[in-house]
């Protein structure tokens, strides 16, 4: 029988065809695999994957609103916008920021400290746009649009920016606006609906009128929703919300006036104030010297923060409204109505003044500051003459608790409620405040000081303003305030009349004696320089000590150093019969306020009554700012340049001293080192000596 084996070619087809069986259903189920997933995601993952497309496609973009104008009363613009060409950073288009930031210094001429700045609010805020630099030149447009393509996510925008025309004249007023720091970024970030008006928007108010009123003068951001291409590009506009501008504020402040005030303290240290007493408008707010607010805006250089910073002459610091001073003799009208109050002393009464006062059993003499005194005194004298051993006498008497009620009663030792932030309250003394302060108790003299406001006792120029304004109006109570009104989305209440009484025991006859005693002051007083038969003017001098003077010494200008010279101070009011501005000058280290400080009063006095309506003061013209403006800045570059090289200088000497103090060590050294080998040579000859 012959078996049928099947040969190498019947073998060889049934393998490959099993293979092919086995490939088939492989590339079979593959293919039911992909049908099933693609079926997924075209039914299940739809909505998903069509949200994430859109997203790509689609971008919302912040449009940030026009930030409020601040004008003066008379419209003079204060603080501007004007559009400007920033360069702007998407986070989250770049995947690595720092080497992007690197590539563009040469181009924007971003400072190492610019560039740590901008990678940390990268950090904080992947995504959102971050500005990276202002106001850029022609030359860098330029420079970045020639090299755009190799920059996905950075592009150039026109953002709108504040500008302050008149420079440091408002500074200490208005303020200015700065980059949001990080304390401010976290705190609006508490908030959703505080964080979606910042949307979009780099500064916030810092300080002053932009501080005190950020919420009125931000706006509320509009956005644009806008299709975009892979690499980021607008493609076109699908939907817009377009943004609300903040409210613009008419301030009390007159443009004029603030100008005369600042040229009258030019080249000194002080502040001025001035109120219309009828309803507690800030006409002008001074403090000397000022500084620039301009280059806060987009982010002060560290070398030219330094410079104002290190100033001795503090160009930073609001005398106004921060500075605080012995209020001298200017107190005294306001003492001498508390007297009558609490029936110390009346009009008529008199004492004897021989020139100093001693407390009773004490034979230390409080002195006035007329050798040999003013002999008999009356209330009207004692304000004419400024008669100190009249207040020292009848605040004993009175006692400190009561004078320190009664001042307190005038504003001081507590803040005026300006609408400005940061202000200080100032010092009226009391035993309470002396133990809660320093743990002692109160002595009898200070209360002499404080009669004649010295000792503890510290008030502010707006302080001495406003409490002069409330003897102007007889007594009624005033809030100074700098804001007019408002004009757009949000209104602001303001209060604009006298909104209180101080209490008192007299008559309205006892506040016209006072007006006749500060108007006799200038005629005949202290401060009879300034009088002048073309309106009736009130005021008072003072004269602050600053450094204290020995019993039985002298007060020796020559010898003390400059800036321990006393403060110059006059505060008063006019026309005397119908109060239209009552006005603090302080003069720091400027001795007599009679000399010093009262001709100033008296030039603003004269602006405002005689100059204003038919000869104002106007402010230059755009052409003249950008003049004026370009002249500063090159004398603050030229200041910091100078400061550099003096800093260069010191340095090199201090290091010339240490090469010589190291040379002459080295010296000493190697004299040293002669001595010990000359004494080892001489005791090995004697040793050998010895030895013979």
């Amino acid at each position: 029988m012959t078996s049928s084996r099947p040969n190498d070619s019947d073998i060889s087809t049934r393998v490959f065809v099993r293979r092919v069986i086995v490939a088939s259903l492989f590339v079979l189920i593959g293919m039911i695999g992909l049908f099933a997933r693609y079926g997924f995601l075209q039914v299940h993952q739809y909505d998903k994957y069509q949200t994430n497309a859109e997203n790509n496609r689609i971008k919302l973009i912040s449009d940030p609103p026009s930030r409020g104008y601040i004008y003066d009363r008379n419209g003079v613009l204060l603080a501007d916008n004007v559009p400007v060409f920033s360069a702007v950073i998407s986070p989250d288009e770049i995947e690595d920021p720092a080497y992007t930031l690197k590539l563009l210094t040469p181009i924007f001429g971003l400072t190492d400290e610019e560039i740590t700045d901008i990678l940390a609010r990268i950090d904080k805020s992947k995504n959102d746009p971050i500005t990276i630099k202002m106001d850029l030149t022609e030359e860098q447009i330029a420079q970045f649009s020639e090299r755009k393509p190799f920059f996905r996510g950075v592009s150039i925008q026109t953002k709108l920016t504040r500008v302050y025309p008149h420079d440091e004249l408002f500074a200490h007023v208005i303020g200015y606006v700065g980059r949001i720091n990080d304390k401010e970024s976290k705190k609006i970030a508490e908030d959703e609906h505080t964080k979606a008006l910042y949307a979009g928007t780099d500064l916030i108010g810092k300080i002053g009128i932009e501080a005190q009123y950020e919420e009125v003068l931000l706006g509320k951001p509009g956005y644009q929703s806008v299709e975009a291409n892979a690499h980021g590009e607008i493609l076109r506009q699908l939907d817009t919300k377009p943004p609300v501008a903040g409210n613009d504020l008419y301030l009390s402040l007159d443009y004029g006036l603030q100008m005369a005030a600042q040229k009258q303290l030019a080249g000194r240290r002080g502040a001025i104030v001035a109120l219309d007493p009828k309803n507690g408008d800030v006409l002008a707010f001074v403090s000397n010297p000022s500084y620039d607010p301009n280059p806060f805006v987009s982010g002060i250089s560290s070398k030219e923060y330094g410079m104002l910073r290190d100033d001795i002459d503090q160009p930073l610091y609001n005398r106004a409204l921060q500075g605080l001073y012995p209020p001298a003799s200017t107190i005294k009208p306001f003492e001498s109505m508390g007297f009558l109050h609490y029936g110390i002393m009346g009009w008529n009464d008199t004492i004897f003044d021989p020139g100093y006062f001693s407390l009773p059993g004490d034979s230390h003499r409080f002195r006035d500051w007329k050798k040999g005194g003013h002999g008999t005194v009356n209330m009207s004298k004692s304000i004419i003459m400024s008669v100190d051993t009249y207040y020292y006498k009848n605040a004993h008497r009175m006692g400190i608790d009561k004078l320190h009620d009664w001042m307190s009663s005038f504003g001081f030792g507590k803040k005026t409620g300006i609408d400005l932030p940061n202000e200080k309250g100032g010092i009226m003394p009391s035993p309470k405040w002396k133990m809660d302060t320093y743990g002692k108790e109160w002595l009898p003299g200070e209360t002499i000081s404080v009669s004649i406001g010295q000792g503890a006792f510290l008030a502010s120029p707006l302080q001495v303003a406003n409490a002069t304004a409330m003897t102007a109006i007889k007594g009624k109570h005033l809030t100074p305030h700098l804001l007019k009104r408002s004009e757009g989305q949000a209104p602001v209440t303001i209060i604009d009349k006298p909104d209180g009484v101080i209490p008192f025991n007299g008559t309205e006859a006892d506040w016209d004696r006072m007006h006749t005693a500060m108007e006799d002051t200038v005629k005949r007083g202290t401060a009879k320089s300034i009088y002048t038969t073309r309106y009736r003017m009130a005021g008072k001098t003072g004269t602050a000590q600053v450094k204290s003077i020995a019993q039985g010494k002298s007060y020796n200008k020559a010898a003390i150093n400059s800036r321990h010279w006393d403060h110059a101070w006059f505060s008063g009011f006019a026309p005397v019969d119908d109060p239209q501005i009552a006005i603090a000058v302080i003069v720091e280290n400027g001795g007599g306020g009679g000399k010093v400080a009262a001709p100033i009063g008296r030039a603003l006095f004269d602006y405002w009554i005689l100059q204003r309506e038919t000869n104002p003061i106007t402010p230059p013209s755009d052409e003249e700012l950008v003049k004026i403006r370009a002249t500063k800045r090159e004398a603050i570059k030229a200041k910091i340049a100078k400061a550099e090289a003096e800093k260069a200088r010191a340095k090199a000497e201090e290091e010339r001293k240490k090469a010589e103090e190291a040379k002459r060590q080295e010296a000493l050294r190697k004299q040293e080192e002669a001595r010990r080998k000359e004494a080892e040579r001489k005791a090995k000859e004697v040793n050998k000596t010895d030895r013979a």
